[in-house]
């Protein structure tokens, strides 16, 4: 696998595959259990993640992504599965030209270019799916790949330990011995797991 940020568009397709599997596992009694992102239950974080996903789409379109609200709150309890496979189809067809990758373009840490900004919402989706797993118990494989890359790009684009209250991570956590890439993506962006 390439893991340099060159052309991210595959990444975050598989990224995105692998939140999809997860997401056709959620049970109806699980939208309300607790996830390590601790202000999210399993609802709430389904709704960033179909949000979110739209906000990149717009970007890729030439959009302004900062206008879109990274959760959407139209979305029936059995839809999600739908709704993520529609904002991601976007994502695809929003990100096809590859001019896209060289343009500048504004997302919530500032202004970087469009490999930049999608290389980030790889990295958020799949913090956002180790979340999910966590929060349901684990019934799918994770890619190790896409947690080596995301970890690689969370270092880079947040380099100090300690975070404030304007970061969107909490405070990095110390991984458990013998981690895997998950468990150190997980502990550098200051998660926890559900107890």
């Amino acid at each position: 696998m390439n893991t340099n940020a060159n052309d991210p568009r595959p990444l975050y397709t598989r990224a995105t595959e692998q939140a999809a599997a997860l997401i056709r596992t959620v049970r109806p009694d699980q939208l309300s259990s607790p996830t390590p992102c601790a202000e999210f239950d399993v609802r709430t974080l389904l709704s960033h993640l179909v949000g979110g996903t739209h906000r990149i789409a717009t970007i890729g379109e030439g959009g302004d992504g900062m206008a879109v609200h990274p959760f959407v709150d139209d979305v029936d309890d059995k839809d999600w599965t739908t709704a993520y496979d529609e904002a991601r189809a976007r994502v695809r067809t929003a990100w096809t030209d590859d001019a896209r990758l060289d343009a500048p373009v504004r997302v919530p840490w500032g202004e970087a270019p469009g490999r930049i900004a999608l290389s980030g919402y790889v990295m958020e989706n799949v913090t956002h799916t180790w979340d999910l797993s966590e929060a349901l118990g684990h019934p799918v494989q994770l890619d190790p790949e896409l947690a080596e890359f995301a970890l690689a790009i969370a270092r880079r684009v947040l380099p100090d330990a300690e975070r404030d209250a304007d970061t969107p991570f909490a405070t990095a956590q110390t991984a458990p011995e013998g981690a895997d890439a998950y468990g150190q993506l997980a502990a550098w962006l200051g998660r926890k797991p559900v107890s």
